[in-house]
């Protein structure tokens, strides 16, 4: 079943169950790959739906910062049950170790010395991460390795 399909199947579950957190998170996902389909004129592939759900998982996860900051626990939990749903149609996660990993090899690969070669290394590891990290999280343990 494609991305796609396994949305509309999950909206229409979420609907019937009156879950409408779930419904509301599914539906700002398809009306931003529909606004990606109306923008670029052309049927998204599921690297494109990939690339929507991690950059409004990234944007909840900034988004719980400024409410954490506001005192606002009711919105901080509701976003962190969206992200949690996102998360379901995202490819597993790698964990920080693998992340580690991919970047030591990476610098191998591209024989990295130092920091000034941080852009370089970050071009290389991304398109490997791409929808299971972070960005944030590469760069942090690009740092890490070279502190």
């Amino acid at each position: 079943m494609s991305l796609q399909e396994q949305l509309m199947q999950e909206l229409k579950t979420s609907m019937k169950n009156k879950d409408n957190v779930r419904k509301n998170a599914i539906i700002l996902i398809r009306s931003a790959i529909k606004q990606t389909e109306v923008d670029e004129r052309r049927e998204v592939t599921e690297e494109d739906i990939i690339d929507i759900i991690s950059k409004q998982y990234k944007e909840k996860k900034q988004v719980i910062e400024e409410f954490k900051r506001g005192n606002r626990s009711d919105l901080v939990e509701m976003t962190e049950r969206e992200m949690d749903i996102l998360l379901e149609f995202l490819p597993k996660q790698l964990s920080d170790e693998e992340v580690e990993e991919i970047v030591r090899e990476t610098i191998e690969e591209v024989g990295a010395t130092s920091m000034k070669d941080i852009g370089l290394i970050m071009k290389s590891v991304m398109p490997k991460v791409k929808g299971k990290a972070d960005g944030n999280l590469v760069n942090q343990t690009i740092r890490k390795i070279f502190s």
